[in-house]
């Protein structure tokens, strides 16, 4: 199982020189207090991609370029966190997708389980010092994974018996009321991609004062419910690949492995009016 999630005491724990932490969220709250050495990169969560090979290209020149200055060699391990893993809509497992796309080893990239507010409730240090990295030559390889969808690949699931395509946004822009998590008329259309099966991406942790995923087999038994089993293939898609890295996150914890995502999500998907979708209600009202 790769599973992917550290715990506070356990990051604790860790040779800080063998560590690069990296800070997901905005500069404001990077500023206010954030785990010693780390390097804010907000850009993780804001990035807007497409999958055309221009949009792929500028994805992995950007990001390659910003993980080799905050330090990313291939030996260390990148830790990302954000501020709790039901309010940064997965943007710290968005970093997990690209540093996985652009090649980086997989047992050197984790997510900081409970984010920051798990850090804190731990009692662990916070730091307001900026730090100022070595920077690296980062080991670029996007061969190297198979992790990332583009539409095309998409395109063709649609008619395989043998793939789950997994819709996780929330409930108003699966039942076609609102196209984006920017407002309802951000996208210029609503809906689902054909044949998709839905769990909100909240549905895969529990709440609390501080927000962790479910057990392995609470996660299963939510997956089960749409017929997705340990041994199905799973292309994910959300809004712009950040809830979706969520639930790649939590499937893999809980040993949910053939699974993939679409990074250029419905963003790029309702833009086209070429493809496919479901428009209206996903139900007999």
């Amino acid at each position: 199982m790769s599973n992917p999630l550290i715990e506070p005491q356990d990051l604790k724990s860790l040779d800080s020189g063998a560590i690069v932490p990296i800070d997901t969220r905005s500069p404001e709250a990077y500023a206010a207090g954030h785990l010693p050495g780390a390097i804010n990169m907000p850009e993780i969560f804001t990035f807007l991609a497409t999958s055309t090979p221009e949009g792929l290209a500028e994805l992995e020149q950007q990001f390659s370029d910003k993980f080799g200055a905050a330090g990313l060699d291939g030996e260390k391990t990148a830790v990302l966190y954000e501020d709790a893993m039901d309010t940064g809509f997965g943007q710290s497992c968005r970093g997990l997708f690209l540093l996985e796309h652009l090649g980086y080893p997989k047992d050197k990239i984790s997510i900081l389980h409970g984010g920051f507010q798990g850090w804190v409730a731990a009692g662990l240090p916070v730091s307001t010092d900026t730090p100022a990295p070595v920077a690296a030559a980062f080991p670029l390889d996007s061969g190297a994974s198979d992790v990332m969808l583009d539409k095309d690949d998409v395109l063709a699931a649609l008619s395989r018996d043998d793939v789950v395509l997994l819709d996780v946004r929330d409930v108003d822009e699966w039942i076609a009321e609102s196209s984006s998590p920017y407002g309802k008329e951000f996208c210029p259309r609503k809906g689902r991609l054909p044949d998709a099966v839905w769990i909100e991406w909240y549905r895969f942790m529990k709440p609390g004062d501080v927000a962790r995923f479910k057990s392995p087999a609470e996660i299963r038994a939510e997956c089960d419910s749409v017929g997705i089993s340990p041994n199905s293939e799973v292309f994910l898609y959300c809004f712009k690949g950040a809830r979706a890295s969520n639930t790649l996150v939590a499937l893999r914890s809980a040993g949910i492995e053939n699974v993939r995502l679409y990074f250029g999500s419905w963003n790029e998907w309702s833009r086209d009016p070429s493809l496919p979708i479901e428009e209206g209600l996903p139900f007999v009202a």
